[in-house]
């Protein structure tokens, strides 16, 4: 059986705070990335995540290293202020979110011609209708 692991990253990122949901399952990494505004409270944060966590749209799989977590309380301790610590989101991060970015922007692309094409159709067969009305001298 595989495990399936989550982390959220809040930290600021000039003008707002922001928060980043890591999911790792069979070896795959999603992410999805918030933008909270002010400074959330940890109560807030819990909040969102109740409420939130189902409609969040995480990023397509990308293949990750899964590293087993140790159970010394210590090591975790000092793990966990290494990462408060830290600044910025994982590389890997980084690239699933890009790969999110771009996929939304390939769909919105497609969209957006569609609706260019469709419009220009439209007033395509208006003319043509206008025409034949002159032409039957209406």
């Amino acid at each position: 059986m595989d495990k399936v692991s989550g982390r959220l990253t809040v930290f600021f990122e000039e003008p707002f705070w922001v928060g980043i949901f890591e999911c790792t399952s069979e070896g795959k990494l999603s992410v999805c990335k918030v933008t909270f505004g002010a400074e959330p409270k940890d109560y807030e944060v819990c909040d969102f995540v109740l409420k939130n966590y189902y409609q969040l749209r995480f990023s397509p799989a990308v293949a990750t290293d899964v590293k087993e977590a140790g159970r010394n309380p210590k090591r975790i301790q000092r793990q966990v202020r290494k990462q408060v610590q830290n600044i910025g989101i994982g590389t890997r991060s980084q690239q699933a979110l890009k790969l999110q970015r771009e996929q939304l922007k390939t769909k919105r692309k497609t969209v957006s011609r569609e609706q260019r094409e469709a419009e220009k159709q439209r007033q395509f067969e208006l003319k043509q209708q206008k025409r034949k009305e002159k032409h039957r001298g209406r």
